[in-house]
């Protein structure tokens, strides 16, 4: 069996993916919690190439959503599959540039 690892890196790339999402998850009948609501055993067949599936029969994508700014994970979590995804699915953090020091390094004083 295929398994595919879905990385959605950045604003862009995190916008295409919740909308692959949406997509596929149409296509395989799962809804916006993970559950199957589908109506051909067609839409199970290959599920676990893009899904793992959890307890519960529930479905989880596997995929890894990266971005510097918070505020785009924020708007794919409350976006309409957003709850499909698990809290670690979520990479983020802030980069801090101090430009004077990069252009400009102070010298170590030597003792």
């Amino acid at each position: 069996m295929r398994e595919i690892v879905h990385i959605q890196a950045g604003q862009c790339g995190n916008q295409i993916g919740a909308k692959f999402w949406e997509v596929i998850s149409d296509e395989h009948g799962i809804d916006p919690t993970g559950s199957y609501q589908g109506d051909s055993e067609l839409q199970l067949e290959r599920i676990n190439v893009y899904y793992n599936e959890a307890s519960g029969s529930k479905f989880v994508p596997r995929a890894i959503l990266v971005d510097l700014e918070p505020g785009t994970m924020d708007s794919v979590r409350s976006g309409p599959f957003g709850q499909l995804f698990r809290p670690d699915n979520f990479v983020f953090g802030e980069l801090t540039i101090n430009r004077d020091q990069t252009v400009h390094p102070e010298p170590t004083p030597h003792v």
